[in-house]
């Protein structure tokens, strides 16, 4: 193995310790797909470290169509009444999370809080030494206090340093929010990169300038980062109405997605609350999603479909770093860049993940594809069983 950055080992001791909660006397299966192997292969060292050997099992180079992993999956795991600790599943992979309703199948043998899954997406060098420097509880926390805030309020007023300028009707009482924030429940997947929180905004209207950067449930060449290229969209009653940006090829992107159905709607208003990421990386990614700041999400919604009834195979983020929330009509804005732990607990009827299931694989439509040569990754809609 080549030599390491020693902040990766210093991420994958807060993803092991703080993170997955490891103890001595816990099993670890990590699972990763091919262009993930040098991850897997630092988390299996750090373990070995730890005197810990982890059980590595590869998935196929197609993660969403490997019709052997549930079969190769339920001999790797151990048998219940062997269990000292608890199970710790950790997947890694770098642009898809895969196979969810099999993992779930396969835990069902083990009581749940005998088991720990943590969802690695973007698995890279990057991911080990930005996503991890802020712990779990103090995310937490960080989303505690925006959710006091937000879920209490009618209307959000936001404006970046770069010209964002909206106006977002909120409505709580129908549009659930989602709290990505790295702390593990009984029953539940832990998805990282964490740090944000999110809802459906019941009305958009204003200008959004995203000059951080993008990022698209397809696989994408195109760099991401947006400073020299910032996206300026005009939103009307929750609708993309125009858009412009001096990058031919993100304009490209940009009008492939909005070619898709139903792409033009605002189906996400987010806050990245991670301020330990430090600078917009290339990858198309979650990582650059939760820096802290303002992001709409255009396409998909993440709301269940038995509240909002469309669809769309495509969900664009567009991130607008940094910037001030007015919250109704307090005069007194938060500083999105100076986001700060709060002490109040964290509201239990929030959706504590942003995807559980099948999401960001290597399928798509062709529509898509021939616009702009980028497979679709589907972008999952939250169970209702995630509340907590």
């Amino acid at each position: 193995m080549s030599k390491v950055d020693e902040r990766v080992w210093a991420g994958i001791d807060v993803l092991l310790g703080d993170y997955a909660r490891l103890m001595p006397e816990d099993q670890v299966l990590v699972a990763y797909t091919p262009e993930s192997r040098e991850s897997a292969a630092w988390i299996a060292t750090a373990l070995r470290m730890r005197g810990m050997e982890a059980c590595l099992l590869g998935m196929r180079p197609r993660p969403l169509k490997d019709e052997t992993f549930a079969e190769r999956l339920d001999a790797a795991l151990p048998h219940p009444e062997r269990l000292r600790g608890k199970l710790i599943l950790i997947t890694v992979e770098r642009d898809s999370m895969s196979h969810m309703q099999i993992i779930r199948d396969a835990l069902m043998r083990y009581d749940l809080d005998k088991w720990l899954v943590v969802r690695i997406i973007n698995a890279s060098q990057e991911f080990f030494i930005k996503a991890l420097n802020v712990k779990s509880g103090t995310l937490s926390e960080i989303n505690s206090g925006l959710l006091d805030r937000f879920m209490k309020a009618r209307e959000l007023r936001v404006k970046t340093p770069s010209g964002t300028d909206l106006r977002i009707g909120l409505d709580s009482d129908r549009y659930r929010w989602i709290s990505n924030r790295g702390v593990w429940r009984p029953g539940s997947f832990l998805i990282l990169p964490a740090g944000e929180v999110a809802t459906f905004p019941s009305t958009v209207d204003g200008v959004l300038v995203a000059d951080g950067a993008f990022n698209v449930n397809a696989m994408t060449p195109v760099d991401a980062r947006l400073a020299k290229n910032p996206i300026r969209i005009r939103i009307k009653d929750g609708q993309a109405v125009d858009h412009e940006c001096n990058s031919p090829e993100v304009s490209r992107l940009v009008e492939a997605v909005f070619a898709q159905p139903h792409s033009r709607r605002v189906g996400e208003v987010g806050f990245g609350t991670n301020g330990g990421l430090g600078d917009f990386i290339p990858m198309n990614s979650h990582l650059n999603e939760r820096q802290p700041g303002v992001h709409l999400g255009f396409g998909q919604h993440n709301q269940s479909i038995h509240v909002m009834d469309y669809f769309s195979p495509i969900h664009m983020d567009l991130i607008s770093p940094g910037g001030h929330v007015w919250v109704d009509d307090d005069p007194v804005p938060l500083d999105l860049l100076k986001l700060t732990p709060s002490q109040l607990p964290h509201p239990r009827l929030v959706f504590n993940e942003d995807i559980d299931g099948n999401c960001c694989g290597l399928t798509g439509e062709d529509e898509l594809r021939e616009l702009c040569p980028l497979p679709v990754r589907e972008k999952a809609v939250p169970r209702t069983q995630q509340a907590g």
